[in-house]
C-alpha cells in the first residue's frame, strides 16, 4: 500500500491549490477550480481566497468572473453551503447536492404554510408565487429580494417563525421562495449591491444569466465527478473527510468513491484514499507563506487537520467549526491575523518558524494590507484569535 506521509499532503497542498508561489493561478476560474469551489457565505472570502492563489490579484478580474463573463456562478451547494463555483462544474454541484436541499427545504416550506395556516392548498399557492416571481423577475432582467417583494404581493406573505421561543419572530416569506427558486434553479444570485464585500445580491433568471440555465446531470455520476475532483485537489483524504466536506451520507460517500475507483493508501497510520492514477511521489516545494481568509477552502478542506492544524484549532475556530483567517508556513497553519482598527493587518504566530519565514509573513502581510486599503473584511464567523486583533 502507498505510504504517503504529512510532509508529502502538504507538498501536494502547496502545488493543488495554488499557494505556493511558482504554482498560482492565472485567472480566478483557475483558483477556483484548484480548490473544486470557492466558500461564498461570507462575500469577502471569494475575493480574498483567489487573490492568494493569483500571480496578478485584481478584484476587478474576480468581479469581471462573477458578473460579466459568468465563468463563476454563485450558489448553494455541500453542507447547505454557499459557494462560488467554476461554471461548467455547477451542473455537477446542482444534481449532487443542490437537488437534496431543494428537496429538503420545499418540505420545510410547506410544513411551515400548513401550521401558519396561509394557504388550505400550500402546495398551489406556493408554487402561483414562484412563477408570479419567475415572471417578475423575467420581466425586470434583475432584482432585489426588496424589489421583488414590492412585485409580487404573495412574498410579502408574513409567517410566525418559532412560536412560543424566545427568539420567536414574524417574517416576510420572501427569502424562503427566492431561496427555493435558487436550488431548483431557476434564479440565479448576481451582482450585489455595493462593494465586493456585500451580501445584498440582485438576482436574474437562471436562463438570462447563463445561456440554457444549469443544465441536470444524473446523480449518481454527479456525485462521482465530484467525489474525483475532490480527491484530485485535497487527496489523499479519507471517508471522514468526504463526508465531512459533501453533507452526504456514508452510503452516498462509499457509493461515488467506487465510481471513481479511488484505491486505499496509508496515511501515516490513517487508512485513506487517492485517485488510483495519483500515486507518484510529490516532491517538496519551494518555502512559502499565505495568508488566508476565514472560511478559506484549504483550512475548510477536511475533517481530519491534525496534519496542517496542529493544536491551533481553539484560537482559529469557532464552536460551530467555521474557520477564521489563518497564516500558512510550508503547509501548516502557524498563525493567525486581523484587520486592526487603525488599518493594516495584525499577525500573531504561535510557532518559531525562523527568520527568514517570519520576514516572509511580514511582507506578505504588508502586501495584503495594502490590497485591502480602506476596505474593512470583519467575518461573519468571528473566532477568538481573530477578535483580539481586530479590537
Amino acid at each position: 500500500m502507498r505510504r504517503i506521509d504529512a510532509a508529502e499532503r502538504r507538498a501536494r497542498l502547496a502545488r493543488r491549490h495554488r499557494l505556493a508561489p511558482t504554482a498560482r493561478a492565472a485567472d480566478p476560474v483557475e483558483a477556483a477550480a484548484s480548490v473544486v469551489v470557492l466558500h461564498a457565505t461570507d462575500p469577502a472570502t471569494v475575493f480574498l481566497a483567489a487573490a492568494a492563489r493569483m500571480r496578478s490579484p485584481e478584484v476587478a478580474a474576480i468581479e469581471r468572473a462573477l458578473y460579466e463573463e459568468r465563468s463563476l456562478v454563485r450558489m448553494l451547494g455541500m453542507r447547505r453551503t454557499m459557494f462560488v463555483v467554476p461554471r461548467e462544474l455547477a451542473p455537477v454541484v446542482q444534481s449532487s447536492s443542490t437537488r437534496a436541499i431543494a428537496v429538503l427545504e420545499r418540505r420545510r416550506t410547506l410544513q411551515l404554510l400548513a401550521t401558519t395556516g396561509v394557504a388550505a392548498d400550500p402546495a398551489a399557492w406556493l408554487a402561483g408565487v414562484e412563477d408570479a416571481t419567475v415572471a417578475a423577475l423575467a420581466g425586470l432582467g434583475e432584482a432585489t429580494g426588496a424589489e421583488l417583494s414590492a412585485a409580487v404581493p404573495g412574498l410579502r406573505t408574513q409567517v410566525l417563525m418559532a412560536e412560543g421561543k424566545a427568539y420567536e419572530a414574524v417574517q416576510n416569506i420572501t427569502t424562503r421562495v427566492l431561496t427555493l427558486l435558487s436550488v431548483d434553479g431557476r434564479i440565479i444570485r448576481g451582482r450585489p449591491r455595493g462593494s465586493w464585500i456585500s451580501s445584498q445580491y440582485r438576482w436574474s433568471p437562471a436562463a438570462a444569466w447563463l445561456a440554457g440555465g444549469i443544465p441536470d446531470h444524473p446523480e449518481p455520476e454527479a456525485r462521482a465527478e465530484l467525489v474525483r475532483r475532490w480527491l484530485a485537489a485535497f487527496g489523499p483524504g479519507t471517508e471522514a473527510d468526504l463526508r465531512w466536506w459533501t453533507g452526504w451520507t456514508l452510503g452516498q460517500v462509499r457509493a461515488a468513491l467506487a465510481a471513481t475507483g479511488a484505491v486505499a493508501v496509508d496515511l501515516d497510520g490513517i487508512p485513506g484514499l487517492a485517485l488510483a492514477g495519483d500515486l507518484e511521489p510529490e516532491p517538496s516545494t519551494e518555502p512559502w507563506v499565505a495568508l488566508l481568509p476565514a472560511l478559506d477552502p484549504t483550512v475548510m478542506g477536511w475533517a481530519g487537520r491534525d496534519w496542517y492544524l496542529g493544536e491551533h484549532g481553539p484560537a482559529l475556530f469557532d464552536r460551530s467549526g467555521n474557520a477564521g483567517p489563518t497564516v500558512w508556513c510550508d503547509g501548516r497553519v502557524v498563525g493567525g491575523w486581523g484587520q486592526p482598527p487603525g488599518g493594516g493587518v495584525a499577525l500573531r504566530l504561535f510557532e518559531d518558524v525562523g527568520t527568514e519565514a517570519a520576514a516572509a509573513v511580514e511582507e506578505v502581510a504588508a502586501a495584503l494590507g495594502d490590497w485591502l486599503g480602506p476596505v474593512r473584511v470583519t467575518p461573519r464567523f468571528r473566532t477568538p484569535l481573530e477578535r483580539e486583533l481586530s479590537g
